[in-house]
């Protein structure tokens, strides 16, 4: 296929990118604030007015810092520290902060959201232009029409988070790589160098690039001539070490180079030593040896052995069925649930091109290719199993390889480009069909965003993005008494958004508080988040004291993500836990005395859970009464042992087995 004129080109670009950008706005200023958007915002304001990186360890700077650019020279009330977990601390505190300073206005965070937005322009622009360099004009325009509509870009294009930067900034350096190896130069070596540190400064996963790098490298040595490959090996090799260096240095500079998470005055409420204790010896050693010599700041180690450390217990929900650890097949059936029919169809084309030859195999190809595979790879050996939001860096090149698959093969007839075409509107339309409500989206083969909860979870379905309709719902029913289990309470909180509903019980409101003590039946109306239903914060099913529901029709349901429950429900697993919560929170406060009635409720309401029986046992030892207290301990060991499988075992075991041993 010819080149196309540029006015053509760079026109319908530029028309792609202004309806991406229209819908992006459209859909975040619906959307009240996802669960991990409160400590990315907090975090990032605090870097810029204090200097202080141990809010939010868990994410390099860059994202961050750019999205609270609009907040510089603001001076916003802040919460007083308490000395929490680092990581309840940016969680509560940027919730207070948020409730003060902006409300259900959402103001502020429609401005931060707007900023950060301009990283999924970039986004769209770069997979535009590393297509044409790759692979010419027509696969650069089938590239970018399948970026501006995917419908898990525009879930996550202008949220406060760290997905589509990742993204961007992973294309950008495999592509400036690209052009170095194709052209060696200065200039483009130091090009290639400050994308690898953009990059580690946006997510941890940045660091696969090296790998990444070392492969592509092997490959260009391979299929160099014979009597050049070490001199091949010798550049690459200095140009990798060179890339990692620098990149290294611009990491630095997002910290202001400086080693310490915080700023004089205040302290890391853990150290980098205990942090990566449990991770084992030979773990310790590497990240000890590292901060030791200060090769890496402390808030990016911490946040690196955090990110092992959530992939050691991370439950999975899949297909309707918990698991309490991470499934290697996930990823590729959130590819099978979560892509456009229209896109499957095209990378499946894509495929056929490269084996029948009509889409001939070359570097360009390698340095897309790799980089996929090796993504996916990583992801579905990695037990994270969130969402496909952790995949958009190998979606970032699946655009570009289906947009080469369809130029190949729409310029050997016209048959073709009719197919190829129909698939590319098959994308757009099951797109636009979901609009404005893309977290929820699953393709048509899997019965549409309806029925994703039912499949997947977390942000594949909801991130607590649904306040707004909530307050819409409830709007439509004044004076009518529900009970709300929302996915993302206590970091976010529904009254700040005018909401009126009694809160039900969910594992997070038993490590950060704000639950309430709730009766074992209700009649009435539940509100329920998709999160809280499928219990994909538990290790087993068994756990989730909303499982009953799954197989309740519910009433209504508001954006595919909250259902309405209407009826009497035994509600006696909720009441239990919600007992071990306010029983649990007074011990921590040194209360035993409140505790122990509650505790004692908790294991009347349900004798067969193993948090009532391990909380009972807490609050009779710290009223003095061991004996009874380790007899607890020793039915919630038992309970743990015969009811869970040894992966859901994990979270109870350690703790009752030390406990046992005082």
């Amino acid at each position: 296929m010819n080149p196309l004129p540029a006015r053509v080109l760079w026109g319908v670009a530029a028309t792609l990118i202004a309806l991406q950008a229209l819908i992006t706005v459209f859909v975040i200023h619906r959307e009240s604030l996802t669960f991990d958007e409160v400590d990315h915002m907090f975090a990032g304001y605090m870097m810029w007015h204090t200097g202080d990186y141990g809010l939010n360890p868990e994410h390099p700077p860059l994202v961050k810092l750019l999205a609270t650019i609009p907040m510089l020279g603001r001076q916003l009330w802040v919460p007083t520290f308490k000395g929490r977990d680092f990581k309840a601390e940016a969680y509560l505190d940027g919730r207070d902060w948020l409730a003060r300073n902006d409300g259900d206005r959402n103001q502020l965070v429609f401005q931060m959201r707007l900023t950060a937005g301009l990283l999924a322009l970039g986004f769209s622009i770069v997979v535009f232009l590393a297509a044409r360099d790759l692979f010419g004009d027509w696969a650069a325009l089938v590239a970018l029409a399948l970026v501006a509509f995917d419908p898990n870009t525009l879930a996550h294009s202008a949220l406060v988070t760290t997905d589509i930067g990742v993204s961007l900034f992973f294309v950008s350096s495999i592509w400036a790589f690209y052009h170095y190896v194709r052209k060696p130069s200065w200039t483009r070596l130091i090009l290639a160098s400050v994308d690898a540190g953009l990059l580690l400064a946006t997510k941890h996963s940045g660091i696969l690039l090296a790998p990444i790098l070392l492969l592509l490298i092997a490959i260009e040595v391979f299929a160099a001539q014979k009597g050049t490959r070490t001199r091949t090996s010798l550049r690459l090799s200095d140009a990798f070490c060179l890339i990692v260096a620098l990149g290294v240095v611009v990491l630095w500079s997002f910290y202001g180079f400086r080693y310490a998470a915080r700023p004089a005055g205040l302290a890391m409420s853990t150290t980098v030593a205990h942090y990566v204790e449990p991770l084992g010896p030979r773990t310790a050693a590497i990240v000890n040896g590292m901060a030791s010599l200060h090769l890496l700041p402390e808030s990016y180690l911490i946040g690196l052995v955090d990110v092992k450390r959530m992939a050691t217990f991370y439950p999975t929900f899949i297909f309707n069925t918990n698991y309490s650890h991470g499934v290697w097949w996930y990823f590729p059936s959130v590819i099978a649930i979560k892509t456009t029919i229209g896109l499957l169809a095209l990378l499946s084309l894509a495929v056929f091109a490269i084996a029948s030859r009509k889409l001939r195999w070359s570097r360009e190809l390698t340095f897309i290719l790799v980089p996929a595979l090796f993504y996916l790879l990583v992801a579905m050996v990695s037990n994270m199993n969130i969402g496909a939001r952790h995949l958009l860096p190998f979606y970032a090149y699946s655009f570009i390889l289906a947009g080469a698959g369809t130029a190949a093969l729409a310029s050997q007839s016209r048959r073709w480009l009719v197919v190829c075409s129909v698939l590319l509107a098959a994308h757009i339309v099951s797109s636009l069909a979901n609009f404005p409500n893309y977290m929820p989206y699953a393709n048509e083969a899997w019965g549409g965003s309806a029925n994703t909860h039912t499949l997947l979870s977390d942000a594949n379905a909801d991130w607590g993005q649904q306040l707004f309709q909530v307050k819409a719902w409830q709007d439509q029913h004044p004076g009518e008494e529900c009970w709300f289990a929302y996915f993302a309470y206590p970091e976010v909180q529904p009254e700040t958004y005018g909401i009126r509903c009694h809160h039900l019980p969910n594992l997070d409101t038993y490590w950060l508080g704000g639950g309430e003590k709730i009766p074992p039946v209700i009649e009435g109306t539940i509100l329920m988040s998709a999160g809280d239903l499928s219990g994909c914060e538990w290790p087993s099913a068994s756990l989730n004291p909303f499982d009953a529901f799954r197989n309740i029709q519910p009433a209504e349901t508001i954006d595919h993500a909250v259902f309405v429950f209407r009826g009497r429900f035994d509600m006696h697993q909720a009441a239990a836990l919600s007992r071990v919560e306010l029983a649990s929170q007074s011990i921590w406060r040194g209360d035993a005395a409140s505790a122990l009635p509650l505790a004692e409720e908790a294991v009347d309401l349900d004798p067969s859970s193993i948090m009532a029986h391990q909380t009972l046992g807490d609050a009779l030892s710290a009223a003095g009464r061991k004996v009874e207290g380790r007899q607890q301990w020793q039915q919630a060991l038992t309970l743990a042992h015969t009811t869970l499988d040894p992966g859901a075992q994990t979270m109870f075991v350690p703790d009752l087995e030390a406990s046992l041993k005082k």
